[in-house]
Parts: C-alpha cells; structure tokens; sequence
C-alpha cells in the first residue's frame, strides 16, 4: 500500500481577508487528511499564500503599506482561520520566501532548457483579479471577465516571456482523457477537455518589473522581467515539500494524490501546471478535485455588494464544527451553493442540536438513570470506518454530504427504535434485553464518533469522552439549542 497522501488546497491570494468561500476549501481538504490518516496513511496537508500576485501589489499601495508587511499580515490572517476551524496545515509555504523564489526559478530554467521559454512583444487583454490574459471571444458581452463582473479589464503591451504551451496541447488532451490525472467531477473534465480541444495558444509567463514593481520572483539572467504569478504560484505546491531545497522529502511527497481547487482555477491546474511539468520532466499530480462557489441569497459574493461573508464571526458564534458541518452536508462538494446565515440556524437546530445533539445526550440518560455498563469497543477506528461501506465510499469519491447523510440517517433510524422500543419501559419486564438494547445505542453512537471524526473532530472527540464508560454519564449538550 502507498502510505503517503499529499493534499495541497489552492494557494489563496493574500491581497483581502479569507471569506467563507476559503473557509470551505479549507474543510474540505482537511476531511481528506483526516479521513486518509484514519486508512492508516502519512499524510500532508499543504496551503500557503500567493503573495508575488499584482494585486497584492495594488492592494499594499492603495492601504500604504509595504508590499512585504501587507503579504505578512493578511497570510497570517489564512493561518488564523484554518486554526479556528481545527486544520492544521502541515506547510503553509510564502510566496514571497527566498525558498520558494530559489525553487521557481529552477522550475523557470528547466522549462527554458527544454526550450519552452521564449520573448517576444505583446499586447492582452488583462484581468487583475485573476491575474490572467484573456482573448476577446473569452469575456461577457460587455468585455468583462466572467469570473470578475464588473472589474476592468486592461489593455496592456509589452515584452514578455512566453511558455509555449500549445506544444503540450495533445499531450495533455491524452493525460485528461485517460484519467493519468484524474478530475473530479466529470462534468469538469468534459469542461476543461472542451477548452483544450478548441485550441491553446502560447501564454505570457512573465511581466515588466515597472509593471511588478519589483515585486515577485526576478527572471533568471533578465532582472527587467519578474515570473508572471501562475508559473510561480503553481510551484508553491512543490517548493513547499522541498523542491529545489530538499531532494529527499521532495522525492518522498511528490507528485500531489489531490489538488482542492475551486472552479475558476481549473484551467490553470489541468492545462498550464501539467504543461510546466511535463517541459520540466517532473511528475504530474494524480487527481484534481474541483468544487462550487458560494453564493450569498442568490448573488455572487462580491466587496461592492458588501456580501461578504467573514467565516471567524460564525466560528465565533456558533462553533467550528457547526460551520464544518454546514458546508459538508447540505452543500453538493462539486456545484455552487447559497449560503444564508439564517439556513445555518434551521439547519443547526434541526441536525446538530435536536438531532445528533439530542440522541447522545437521551442514550446517556437511559444509561445514567437505568444504570448500564458494557465492555469497551475493541474495534480499530480504521475498522469502524470501513465497516461502513456506503460512508467510506462516498468520502473517497469526495462526496461529503452523501457520507453524513448516511450517518444521520443511521442515527434517524436509532432515534426511531428508541421511540417504538421504549427502554425505560422495557426495563421493568425484560432487563437483560433493555440492556443489551441501550448496549447496541452506545455502540452506534461510539461508532458514529469515530466516524465523525474527519467531519466534526471537537465533537467525535466530546462524543469519545463521553461513550468510553463502562459508566455513561450525562454532559453538558452537543450542540446548545439556537433560541
């Protein structure tokens, strides 16, 4: 078995405070973790922050900070909200690190030793937000990025480097197609195969440092010119394990088992970091999982709208695990989705507090009050978990929500049998069966724990101290009901 998994989220750009959309990236990928350490495997979990981006450059100007101090504040403020959800990144690596800068560049000289590399004038219609050229055919009808309404898009001309990615295009076509780098969900890998298969041209992999303002990673052997930030930011995924620096734990980790990315950087993943591989003879990552936007009551979250979604206000209000929950349950992992504060609340009252909340907490009553002992559960957490095959299935296709909507329907149906068996009732004419009754509950709710733990590891842990007995006693509540 390989007992190594690499998980990396997208490198987010560090230019605005982390939103909820972040947030969920952030869950998911750190189910992912959880989940393959519970198979037994040594995993990684890397994010970091794309800090040589344009943006970050106007951003630092327009708060008159410079450049390094603002990259500083808002990576950390990344750090912070993956603390507050209970992920611990294993590298969080800096763009802006003399490491990762050591690392693209080698990156940059493999590519241009195979000859991929080239200068030439150019003139692009360029969008900030994603840092990326678009041609004509590729905007909205009023010539605005789709993934940026509203947002100009410049005009700009200058001498550029170019990466000759059209040479690639067969190659990688035959690599999506036969899944040697598999993307999850399909209807993504139709979509980027689409793309690929109307044509790519050459792209820009640099810009003029009047443009950078000497900010990002210097082009080796032309100090005029700094790494466009997709050629570098892509790298952040391998400098971050050690390529360019540390040959052994870089031979180890590489090639990522799964890149969580968001939908709008599909491109970028599954086109022109397979292509900078593939010229760098460097081994490409196995799977790309892709998942939804949030929408916010129906609209894109957007500053201008003033929607934003600030994800440590609702940790703050309701709990890590509460939020967690949400995004994996009632969301699909794969499609946009509409995030209402005011759905959280029902959803909490109804699957958090009178759900698993309120099912713990009456088993551990019937067993304070009837007074029921048992022996320890001897099974391994790896067992627990696979003896449950729709659940450990849906989590190895990424399909969150189907897994916990398994385990509550599991414990629907044992919320059920307590009503139609009436234990407390029970006890007075068969005690021996009442028992073994109550016996049967803690070990689905034990269970349950365990297999929560990847979803909800504050209350799979809660749930573990509480159901370890022999003795159970009651506790304060799961999850307090909202009012």
């Amino acid at each position: 078995m390989n007992d190594k998994f690499l998980i990396t989220t997208a490198i987010p750009y560090v230019n605005a405070k982390p939103h909820v959309g972040h947030a969920l990236e952030f869950v998911q990928a750190d189910v992912v973790k959880r989940f393959n350490q519970a198979l037994g495997k040594e995993t990684l979990l890397l994010s970091g922050g794309d800090e040589n981006a344009l943006k970050n450059v106007q951003a630092a100007e327009d708060a008159g900070i410079e450049i390094q101090e603002f990259v500083d504040k808002n990576s950390q403020l990344f750090l912070n909200l993956a603390q507050k959800l209970n992920i611990q990144f294993d590298v969080f690596q800096k763009g802006s690190s003399s490491e990762h800068h050591k690392s693209a560049q080698i990156l940059w000289m493999k590519c241009f030793d195979n000859g991929d590399i080239y200068k030439k004038k150019y003139t692009g219609l360029y969008c900030t937000g994603c840092e990326a050229f678009y041609e004509k055919s590729e905007l909205n009808d009023v010539g605005e990025c789709f993934e940026h309404p509203g947002k100009r898009i410049d005009e700009v001309s200058e001498e550029n480097y170019f990466f000759k990615l059209s040479k690639y295009q067969k190659e990688i076509e035959k690599i999506i197609e036969e899944d040697e780098i598999e993307i999850i969900p399909n209807h993504r890998k139709n979509e980027i195969l689409s793309f690929i298969k109307s044509g790519i041209n050459d792209i820009s992999i640099s810009r003029s440092n009047i443009r950078a303002k000497n900010w990002g990673v210097p082009v080796p052997g032309d100090e005029s010119q700094r790494m466009y930030v997709w050629f570098d930011a892509l790298n952040i995924y391998q400098s971050g394990v050690g390529f360019g620096s540390y040959e052994k734990q870089y031979n180890k980790w590489w090639p990522a088992d799964v890149h969580v990315i968001g939908k709008g950087i599909l491109r970028f993943h599954a086109v022109y970091w397979p292509a900078f591989l593939l010229s760098a003879k460097l081994k490409l990552p196995k799977k790309i999982f892709v998942h939804g936007y949030f929408t916010v009551d129906g609209q894109k979250m957007s500053k201008t709208l003033g929607n934003v979604i600030d994800p440590i206000s609702l940790i703050d209000k309701y709990g890590a695990d509460a939020l967690r929950y949400y995004f994996l349950a009632k969301f699909s992992p794969t499609n946009d989705g509409d995030f209402s504060e005011e759905k959280f609340r029902e959803v909490y009252n109804a699957d958090l507090a009178n759900g698993l909340g309120n099912l713990a907490a009456r088993v551990a009553k019937l067993c304070e009050t009837l007074d029921v002992k048992f022996e320890k559960l001897e099974e391994s957490s790896l067992e627990v978990i696979n003896e449950f095959k729709i659940f450990s299935d849906a989590i190895k296709a990424y399909r969150f929500n189907d897994a916990l909507q398994a385990l509550f329907f599991r414990l629907s149906d044992l919320d059920k049998a307590i009503n139609d068996y009436k234990p407390w009732e029970k006890i007075k004419t068969d005690k021996k069966g009442a028992e073994l009754f109550l016996i049967t509950a803690i070990n689905i709710i034990r269970k349950t724990g365990i297999q929560l733990q990847p979803f909800l590891p504050e209350t799979a842990k809660k749930i573990e101290e509480q159901f370890k007995g022999p003795e159970i006693k009651s506790a304060p509540p799961l999850f307090p009901r909202l009012t």
